[in-house]
């Protein structure tokens, strides 16, 4: 018997990718044990829909709901994902990889970028990614599933993929109906508070029929309908660190094959994404409105694309930054809703998964106790910015000097959090960050080498073995790396034999 505090009815407002995620995992999770689910969306407003690209923290999402692998991609017209492609951010020609793997193997208890730096003291060039496989296999566009075994060095990368997002909601809204979610279409036009407490009672349609629920999750976009325009909740603006807001969003046909990497390629203020579908390219141009008119935007986004343009450009307005609270009396916000960190690392999606999955963990009754919503809001704070500090690095370790765009990025004041990870690693190769964290060495590591923030001096217990020897250990990492590489098979042939989706998604 269910506790007479127990919730009845859960309303999520919005559907998208984080009305959907949220559905469909309350659905699994509470197994119609625990409140009536129903998700209110209305087709007249739409959604975003250009979260294209996902992190490798997307199968414990998939896995917990056991999503089959190969009918997603199949559905969602999806493509493996290795990392994520850097062109003109250190310097204009650079070009490095973000790779979902390490660097090289860790030697007698020290990092192995410590052997790196040393070795290019003695002259041995080679950038660090050719001591990863999910790098180097990128670039030679292979791709073959992670070996299980530990001892194997194809275990030692992970991988995502790059999805339509519209088409991933659709699907997990077919889950989650079928788990019971009930969905109404309609346009909510007012939202009712509690006159004791404030706290949300219900919504009202523009049908009339008035909704009531007992805990509201606000996925309605950038609007915030319930958590801003109900509640007031305020938001934190972090444009001072992160200053592009606008994106130009254009599909293109493809014309070329499917790269296993999202690229994020550097402009004149600000970038351009590029996402390999199997039925389209996804592309975009992030920008910053200070620096580059909309007109100059959408010029630059469809003077790059590579195949014929399959719609009209269409503009996004955002303000990087997130709620003060993304938990406020009987309302959560997840997705945009919440906040929004441009997609730059692909975290959007993995900020939906990481607020979803908090709020399984401290999942209320009608009391909603005020100390797990200040612990929910202190760990989404958290996250929000280590993400935030994570994408500032990728600006503020330029060394561009061609426009006043990177002019400023290069010379702004950054979070001190983030100030001294970067005097850390630069003074002595240390690469600071906490096991809990998304980012850890592996990451930082892509980012500051990448973008030639190289450590003045190494661990000192790399001079503890003689200099023949580091030679020795760098040239057969690199030779296993680059054989197995070779070995693999192309990311094309991989997603034919596993995944290509039915002519009817095409």
């Amino acid at each position: 018997m269910m506790s007479e505090q127990a919730l009845q009815d859960i309303v999520i407002v919005g559907g998208g990718t984080a009305g959907w995620m949220t559905a469909a995992m309350m659905s699994q999770v509470l197994d119609g044990q625990l409140g009536r689910i129903r998700l209110i969306e209305s087709e007249q407003i739409g959604t975003v829909g250009v979260g294209e690209a996902t992190i490798p923290t997307i199968h414990a999402f998939n896995q917990k709901l056991g999503i089959d692998e190969a009918e997603m991609m199949r559905v969602t017209n999806a493509t493996f994902k290795l990392g994520i492609e850097f062109v003109n951010w250190g310097e204009l020609g650079d070009c490095y990889l973000h790779p979902f793997g390490p660097f090289g193997q860790d030697l007698n208890g020290v990092a192995f970028h410590h052997y790196w730096r040393r070795g290019q003291d003695l002259g041995i060039d080679n950038p660090i990614g050719d001591y990863c496989l999910a790098n180097v296999a990128a670039k030679q566009e292979k791709f073959a599933h992670p070996n299980r075994d530990p001892k194997s060095i194809l275990s030692t990368y992970a991988y995502a993929f790059h999805f339509d997002a519209s088409r991933y909601a659709r699907y997990l809204r077919h889950y989650a109906e079928e788990r019971g979610v009930i969905r109404t279409e309609g346009k909510i036009v007012d939202v009712k508070l509690r006159q004791d407490d404030g706290f949300i009672e219900s919504v009202r349609l523009e049908s009339g029929e008035a909704i009531a629920g007992d805990l509201f999750i606000d996925c309605s976009g950038f609007r915030g309908l319930l958590i801003e325009e109900a509640l007031n909740t305020g938001y934190e603006d972090w444009t001072q660190w992160l200053p592009c807001d606008r994106a130009v969003a254009v599909p293109s046909e493809n014309v070329s094959p499917l790269t296993p990497y999202t690229r994020a390629t550097a402009g004149n203020a600000g970038w351009q994404w590029r996402i390999p579908l199997q039925h389209r390219m996804g592309n975009g141009h992030v920008y910053c409105s200070s620096y580059l008119s909309e007109d100059e935007a959408i010029t630059t986004a469809l003077a790059n694309l590579e195949g014929p343009a399959l719609a009209e450009p269409r503009v996004l307005q955002f303000t990087t930054g997130k709620r003060k609270k993304m938990w406020n009396r009987n309302c959560i916000a997840i997705g945009l809703s919440g906040g929004f960190l441009e997609p730059l690392e692909s975290t959007s999606i993995w900020l939906i998964q990481a607020a979803i999955a908090l709020l399984m963990q401290r999942f209320p009754d009608r009391n909603f106790d005020i100390e797990d919503i200040d612990d929910y809001n202190r760990n989404m704070q958290g996250r929000f910015e280590e993400v935030r500090d994570f994408l500032i690095l990728h600006y503020k370790a330029t060394e561009r000097t061609d426009t006043d765009f990177w002019n400023d990025c290069r010379t702004m004041s950054i979070p001190e959090t983030l100030q001294q990870r970067i005097d850390m690693f630069r003074k002595r190769g240390h690469a600071i960050f906490h096991p809990a964290e998304l980012f850890v060495e592996a990451n930082w590591l892509a980012i500051y080498l990448g973008q030639h923030v190289i450590p003045e001096a190494c661990d000192p217990r790399v001079h503890c073995f003689d200099d023949e020897y580091t030679r020795k250990r760098l040239q057969q990492m690199q030779m296993m790396v680059a054989k197995t590489a070779q070995e693999m098979p192309m990311h094309g042939s991989t997603i034919e034999s596993f995944c290509r989706a039915k002519p009817a998604h095409v």
